[in-house]
């Protein structure tokens, strides 16, 4: 079954020939990015966009994937969009949108004819309200018209012995601050600080939430019993105090993948 997503993937990126592939560092895009280069093929480049709410490890990592691979790719420097400064409900659409122009506009003057995206089968399932904005700029997700899922993707990657593999999920840190908060660059980097923190400590794919001078800690299930253990405990919270937050909490419920768009009903 999943050779023959694979074979369909692959028959749209040879028909597609020409196109920018919106290259976050993330699983999905870089299975999408190193499959059509395997291709041989198709005419691309991947292009990934750095913005402040972009941790600088993400752009750094997706750089270096495509070095080691040889494959052309190009950063694209983007300011903070006054639109979302606010961090608004629809947030990920106006967000999405602005960026997804950005990456048209490049093609267009680079002489690329389509822009692609990372997009999977799991995705249509969750609230990403941000598709609605690549269907309005009409952009195209072979993973998803595939239908090939992250789990697929993943044992893909491992098949091939690429390390991004098992690499956790990330989001823009805008996900870290509430909706209707306004957004500063010091949040930003306090969020960063934290997280890359943690990260080196062990504790990949933790999300550090941020309410007014309160941490809040998602970690996933395993992590639980390691992180309040002293002197752990007291090493984290010393290492977060440092950065900028007074008060460190660690959340029972652990982390959940949009955590806090349950806030948009209460809106």
């Amino acid at each position: 079954m999943t050779k023959n997503k694979c074979d369909a993937l692959d028959n749209t990126l040879k028909e597609l020939k020409s196109f920018v592939v919106a290259f976050s560092g993330g699983v999905d895009s870089s299975f999408l990015l190193h499959r059509a280069n395997s291709l041989k093929e198709p005419d691309f480049i991947g292009v990934t966009i750095r913005t402040p709410y972009i941790p600088a490890s993400e752009i750094e990592e997706a750089v270096e994937f495509a070095r080691f691979y040889g494959i052309n790719h190009h950063v694209l420097d983007m300011a903070f969009p006054e639109s979302v400064r606010n961090n608004p409900v629809d947030r990920c659409y106006i967000c999405k949108k602005t960026l997804f122009t950005q990456l048209v506009a490049f093609a267009s003057e680079n002489g690329y004819k389509y822009v692609v995206e990372g997009t999977n089968a799991d995705d249509t399932g969750t609230y990403r309200p941000g598709i609605r904005a690549l269907k309005e700029l009409d952009i195209k997700s072979p993973l998803l018209e595939a239908g090939l899922t992250k789990k697929e993707i993943r044992e893909l990657l491992h098949q091939e012995g690429l390390s991004v593999w098992d690499k956790p999920a990330m989001a823009c840190l805008l996900t870290r601050i509430a909706y209707n908060t306004e957004v500063s660059e010091e949040t930003l980097r306090m969020i960063e600080k934290a997280e890359h923190f943690l990260f080196e400590k062990g504790y990949p794919g933790t999300r550090v939430r941020i309410h007014g001078n309160l941490a809040r800690i998602e970690c996933l299930p395993g992590y639980f019993e390691k992180i309040i253990r002293d002197p752990e405990k007291e090493h984290i919270i010393n290492n977060l105090k440092k950065i900028g937050f007074r008060y460190v909490s660690l959340d029972l419920e652990g982390y959940r993948s949009g955590s806090s768009d349950h806030e948009i009903s209460h809106l």
